[in-house]
């Protein structure tokens, strides 16, 4: 088999996943975030520009005897204006990296990844390969698809659960809905929801 095969091989082996290689950007992302009490209230507070960057990961991961195909993904996101809540126009507000990752046998899709505020969060569901839309989660306290963050936030800002929707749309777009779940001090349980819509740009 030559090395053009086995690529083509690994990357079939990513089911529902194998569409997401590349480079994509979405400049319509809603931010419903808790933030402080008197911020966010506003649509401009709201808005985002994001950019999803994919590479595949080739030969593909053996875990004993899983072969594990599997993606690297880094997210970054910039507030489209200016903001009450301190943010300029164009200023970084998130960033992540992680791995998406396909198991062909189980037809999992685990999806770990570390965002730089002490949290690793390790989602996941399961798809057949010609899903298109699929839907990946992760819980506090659990051992499979669960949580881990620092002292601080478990305290003021825990994450008790993270769900992520996603849509293929066969077009060179994809959908993104996230919905992180918080039970923040004082305030009592409240969501803190992402949307966008993103286009294939290489």
């Amino acid at each position: 088999m030559s090395t053009q095969q086995k690529h083509d091989e690994n990357l079939a082996g990513l089911g529902p996943l194998a569409g997401l290689t590349g480079i994509w950007e979405g400049t319509g992302g809603t931010d419903f975030s808790p933030g402080m009490p008197d911020h966010m209230q506003t649509d401009v507070e709201r808005n985002y520009r994001e950019r999803w960057e994919f590479s595949l990961i080739d030969p593909p991961v053996a875990n004993h005897h899983q072969k594990l195909r599997q993606l690297v993904c880094d997210t970054y996101a910039w507030r489209g204006k200016e903001c009450l809540a301190g943010k300029k126009g164009g200023e970084p507000f998130h960033a992540q990296r992680g791995y998406w990752i396909g198991d062909a046998e189980s037809k999992q899709l685990p999806n770990s990844f570390a965002v730089p505020r002490g949290i690793v969060i390790n989602a996941g569901g399961t798809a057949d390969a010609d899903t298109t839309t699929f839907s990946l989660l992760a819980d506090a306290g659990s051992e499979i698809f669960g949580i881990c963050q620092n002292p601080f936030l478990i305290d003021s800002f825990k994450v008790v659960r993270y769900v992520l929707n996603l849509k293929l749309n066969g077009d060179g777009s994809f959908d993104d809905e996230q919905d992180t779940q918080l039970q923040i001090k004082g305030r009592g349980f409240m969501h803190h929801t992402d949307a966008n819509h993103l286009v294939r740009q290489f």
